[in-house]
């Protein structure tokens, strides 16, 4: 950050990254519990990005995927339908512990790499009825697949297991009945 960016008033939304960024701190043991409370007073007092900052001392920054499982409620409500039509789900958005995806007669795309989730362990119920849906993964997080296909396609190929620890788990299971459902890495 430039000298002028610090000086720039802080907005509730990097407060908020701020608060994110003490808590993972004190999850991985680089910030003693017993110092979070100031430090989260000195965030709310923060008017400036130079004054989150300095709230923020001593601690890295996070990287574009760290803090994948986010203590913050699901964007949606676990349903998604595309009938005689389609559906895309992509960007930014909490992916709910429980998720159901249904494509009959028609197509849908759920793209899990820009998101994050509200559990460790998440599962997507997907159905393909005369229809197909196509399931993006990232590549940092673990994914199980176990559906069937029955004179359709359920497409295992993205299942695999990441060592890293604290890599949000997602189960894909359902059906795909004269359909499809395949699921794909991303980087």
């Amino acid at each position: 950050m430039t000298r002028h960016d610090l000086d720039v008033l802080a907005s509730d939304r990097e407060r908020s990254d701020a608060e994110e960024r003490l808590r993972a701190a004190v999850e991985s043991g680089r910030l003693p519990l017993a110092d979070l409370a100031d430090r989260l007073d000195e965030v709310h007092a923060s008017r400036t990005r130079g004054d989150l900052e300095r709230a923020c001392r001593g601690l890295p920054r996070p990287g574009p995927r760290d803090s994948l499982v986010v203590d913050r409620p699901a964007d949606s409500r676990g349903l998604v339908v595309g009938v005689f039509g389609g559906f895309e789900r992509k960007g930014p958005w909490v992916v709910p512990p429980r998720m159901t995806v249904w494509s009959m007669w028609g197509g849908g795309r759920l793209d899990l790499t820009e998101a994050r989730f509200s559990a460790q362990d998440t599962e997507i119920r997907a159905v393909a009825l005369w229809g197909g849906t196509r399931i993006v993964v990232p590549e940092d997080i673990e994914v199980e697949v176990r559906g069937f296909g029955l004179f359709g396609v359920f497409d295992r190929r993205a299942a695999r297991r990441i060592g890293r620890p604290g890599t949000p788990r997602v189960v894909i299971k359902g059906l795909a009945l004269f359909g499809a459902v395949v699921t794909r890495g991303k980087r």
